[in-house]
C-alpha cells in the first residue's frame, strides 16, 4: 500500500513541476517522511526522483540553458546542501519532520500572500544568497526550489529560459544531493526498490502536466499546491 502511495504521489509531483517548472520535492515530501523508515531516505528517495523528472524535461530543451547565468547559484547550491546534507544524519526525524511542517506552513503563506509582491535583482550578490537558501532547503527538506525560483523569474525573461535553466539547476543539484546523501547511507535498498518502481510513472506526470500546461493556470495550481502545503505542514506538526 505504501508504494502504491508513493506512485501516486510521484505522478502527481511530475504534473506540478511540469505545469509550473518547480514543486516536485514540495509535494511529495508532504507523504515521504512518513512512508520511508528514515527521514533521511524520504529525502534521498524525492531527490533520485526529481532528478530523474528534471533529466526527462531538460533533454528536449537544454539548448536554451543560459550557462553563465545559471553557474554563480549553482556552485553555491552544491557547496551548501552538501554541509546541510551531513547535518540530516545528526538529527533525529522526529525533529526534522517538526521542522519540515514550520517549512510548509512558512513556505505556503509565503507563497500565498507576499510572491508576488516581491522582487529581485539578479544580481551575482542575489545568486550567492538564493544559492545558499535553496542548498539549506534543500539538502535538509528535499525542497530547493523556492529560493532558486525567484532569481530565476527575475533573470530569465524568456519562458524557455526559464523553463530550462530551472531544470537544469535541479538536475544537477538533485543528482549531486543523491551521491553525498548515498555517502551518509541513505541509499538504502528500501529506497532503490521504491525508486525503481515509481521512475517510471514520472512519465505519466509529464504527459498530464504538458496536456493542461496552455488549459489550467499555473497560479491557480500553485495556489492549490500551497494550501495543501499548509495542511500537510499542520499535520507533520501534530501528528
Amino acid at each position: 500500500m505504501d508504494l502504491v502511495i508513493i506512485i501516486l504521489f510521484c505522478i502527481g509531483a511530475a504534473f506540478v513541476q511540469r505545469v509550473s517548472g518547480f514543486g516536485f520535492g514540495i509535494f511529495i515530501m508532504t507523504v515521504l517522511p512518513f512512508l520511508l523508515p528514515s527521514y533521511g531516505e524520504a529525502t534521498t528517495l524525492s531527490g533520485a526522483l526529481a532528478a530523474v523528472m528534471s533529466l526527462i524535461v531538460l533533454v528536449k530543451i537544454w539548448k536554451f540553458v543560459p550557462w553563465r547565468r545559471l553557474w554563480p547559484i549553482l556552485i553555491t547550491f552544491l557547496i551548501t546542501s552538501a554541509f546541510a546534507v551531513n547535518f540530516v544524519s545528526l538529527v533525529q526525524d522526529s525533529v526534522l519532520r517538526r521542522i519540515l511542517g514550520m517549512v510548509f506552513i512558512a513556505l505556503s503563506i509565503y507563497f500565498f500572500f507576499f510572491s508576488e509582491r516581491i522582487t529581485i535583482k539578479p544580481t551575482v550578490t542575489m545568486q550567492v544568497t538564493m544559492g545558499f537558501l535553496s542548498g539549506v532547503l534543500g539538502g535538509l527538506f528535499a525542497m530547493q526550489g523556492p529560493p532558486a525560483v525567484l532569481y530565476f523569474i527575475a533573470s530569465e525573461r524568456d519562458k524557455n529560459n526559464y523553463m530550462a535553466i530551472t531544470q537544469a539547476y535541479f538536475a544537477i543539484g538533485n543528482i549531486f544531493m543523491t551521491i553525498v546523501r548515498a555517502q551518509n547511507g541513505f541509499l538504502t535498498p528500501t529506497v532503490q526498490r521504491c525508486w525503481f518502481y515509481a521512475v517510471a510513472t514520472l512519465f505519466i506526470g509529464i504527459w498530464l502536466g504538458r496536456l493542461v500546461f496552455d488549459k489550467v493556470s499555473a497560479p491557480i495550481l500553485r495556489k492549490i499546491v500551497y494550501v495543501y502545503m499548509a495542511i500537510s505542514g499542520i499535520l507533520a506538526l501534530v501528528l
